[in-house]
């Protein structure tokens, strides 16, 4: 097996070591706040998106598995959080009920359903994070997969995939809040989530659950299954000739993948205050995409790094000239396509190695 943290990886770690020290250092009463307190949940959420990056890169960079459904278990991984969030108001709630959460008093719910019991236990929200998406990723890719589906019908359905849950999560029949979602959050393993230290804590989790996702996805592409799972992307049908079970591959990278999603959104919707079905929409699917793209296809820290930089781009653009942010992002997704398909990490990569390249040139012409 490769080195497990190569220079790149190394590099990446050791900022995202030092922006998780200093950050909430900076932001702190002790030093003055010499930047503002909002910044520890505005980068602890860029952090959650820079995980679901690296989890769609997993899919489509070393597997070629073009999936536009991933918003979808970034959403139900958050839900599962919320649920339990949700769980924990009890009778601090609008109407004062201990069990039903306010939209169900307001809709007249006489009883918690099902699906919702064993969410007021943190340990079963935590594996419901994982086991809800990861769920659906085996169910979905044992049949695609098994059939054979690839290419852009994978991309389709997976797209109608995520549209038929956003209708479905909606309706107010199902139980999720419909339309408002899940919201009013009050506090998290007894932490009052309004307090700068349990906002630090969250900020803090989310560097190392995006840590361990990329440690776990170089584990995966860097070992014999990694580089199946290139051969896969590569030439699908010789290496289904070459007798590998090529479905099996797929469904358990696909797995892997919807799971570090979840566990992305879970993290998020604390930090944000809120999950409602407008997370499902196919258009947060799409520009996941256009994060992996423009970070560098088939690198993980390059996912990571376009969506810190696209999610930047939409906070500065959106506060300044909102009407403009769709046109900048077709225009990232058509730089891209045109002059950087390597991804903003190649680019940069390539003109180390020119400057270094023109260093030791100019090194020998002084010799000489």
């Amino acid at each position: 097996m490769a080195r497990l943290i190569d220079r790149r990886m190394g590099v990446f770690l050791a900022g995202l070591f030092i922006l998780t020290v200093a950050l909430p250092m900076a932001s702190s009463a002790a030093a003055g706040q010499l930047v503002p307190a909002y910044l520890v949940s505005l980068v602890g959420k860029y952090l959650c998106y820079a995980l679901l990056a690296v989890a769609l890169d997993l899919v489509w960079g070393f597997c070629g598995i073009l999936s536009l459904g991933h918003g979808a278990f970034f959403a139900l991984g958050g839900y599962a959080m919320g649920m339990y969030l949700m769980r924990q108001i009890g009778p601090r709630g609008v109407y004062g009920d201990p069990v039903l959460p306010d939209f169900m008093v307001f809709l007249n719910w006489q009883e918690l359903p099902w699906f919702w019991l064993g969410f007021d236990r943190f340990w079963f929200a935590a594996l419901m994070v994982m086991a809800a998406p990861g769920l659906l990723a085996f169910v979905f890719g044992w049949f695609a997969f098994r059939s054979r589906v690839s290419g852009v019908y994978l991309s389709i359905i997976t797209q109608a995939m995520t549209y038929a849950l956003m209708l479905a999560f909606f309706r107010n029949e199902m139980g999720f809040g419909g339309n408002n979602g899940l919201t009013d959050f009050k506090d998290i393993l007894g932490l009052d989530l309004t307090a700068a230290s349990t906002r630090t804590g969250l900020f803090v989790a989310s560097a190392v659950a995006l840590a361990g996702g990329l440690m776990i996805a170089r584990w995966i592409t860097a070992s014999r299954l990694g580089r199946v799972l290139v051969a896969i992307r590569d030439a699908e049908e010789r290496t289904r000739f070459l007798g590998y079970r090529v479905e099996h591959y797929k469904l358990f990278v696909f797995t892997v993948s919807a799971a570090m999603a979840g566990v992305a959104g879970a993290l998020y919707v604390p930090q944000v205050g809120i999950i409602n079905p407008g997370e499902f929409s196919p258009a947060n699917s799409i520009e996941i995409v256009i994060w992996v793209a423009l970070g560098g296809r088939g690198t993980l820290i390059g996912a990571a790094l376009g969506a810190f930089l696209v999610t930047l781009a939409k906070t500065v653009l959106t506060g300044w000239l909102p009407e403009l942010w769709l046109f900048a992002l077709g225009g990232l997704f058509i730089m891209v396509t045109l002059w950087l398909p390597g991804g903003v990490l190649g680019a940069i990569e390539t003109g180390l190695t020119r400057l270094r390249a023109f260093a030791s040139m100019r090194t020998k012409e002084i010799e000489t």
